[in-house]
């Protein structure tokens, strides 16, 4: 696995605390660090991911919201991690291919949601991708 991918599963785990927990992201960021095998982890990806996400959370869950069908906090904690992860990565990081967007955001599913999760967020994804990048 690539040190981004191990990043953005770090990531995802940060991301859900932060959402359960209200923590403030440096904290997380610091004890989790502390906790977890860091060797292969693009810190430095992480940090902007554990930075950005809750400092634009407000914008990402705008950009969700239309297209889900329920209220954004109705969705599965893990769920919301992945989405605004993703839609973090389409909006802010341009330098990182849709295509490999969509792909992490899968996989992350599959590897921390339900067994449908992967479903749902291929669809959002999808979606998100098409109104915020032309390609």
């Amino acid at each position: 696995m690539s040190s981004r991918h191990n990043a953005r599963k770090a990531a995802i785990q940060a991301l859900y605390q932060w959402d359960l927990t209200g923590q403030e992201a440096n904290e997380i960021e610091a004890s989790f660090v502390q906790i977890h095998d860091m060797q292969n982890v693009d810190k430095r990806y992480l940090r902007m991911i554990i930075d950005g996400v809750p400092g634009n959370a407000d914008a990402l869950q705008a950009m969700i919201e239309p297209i889900i069908e329920r209220p954004f906090k109705a969705l599965d904690p893990v769920e919301r991690a992945i989405l605004r992860l993703g839609a973090y990565e389409l909006r802010f990081l341009a330098d990182v291919p849709t295509k490999v967007v969509l792909n992490e955001m899968i996989e992350l599913a599959k590897v921390f949601g339900s067994d449908k999760s992967y479903k749902f967020v291929n669809s959002v994804m999808d979606k998100l991708a098409k109104s915020e990048r032309t390609a």
